[in-house]
């Protein structure tokens, strides 16, 4: 029988995980954008590409393991 020292000790956090609550921010900023922006469309597509790529980024982030 292995002792806890020979294995690893794997810790849950006690709170929300909030990686996984971004998403929530993201999905009323892309169609709030509109409003604002409505009379500059270059700065409303560049915002829109913007929130885009984070959101891709942090779902790539969260999808793959970190290297360490």
């Amino acid at each position: 029988m292995a002792s806890p020292s020979d294995s690893q000790v794997i810790k849950r956090r006690k709170g929300p995980a909030f990686e996984y609550l971004i998403p929530l921010v993201y999905a009323p900023v892309l169609p709030l954008r509109k409003i604002p922006l409505r009379h500059k469309p270059l700065l409303r597509d560049c915002v829109f590409y913007g929130v885009s790529a984070g959101a891709f980024a942090h779902g790539t982030y969260l999808v793959y393991p970190p290297p360490f």
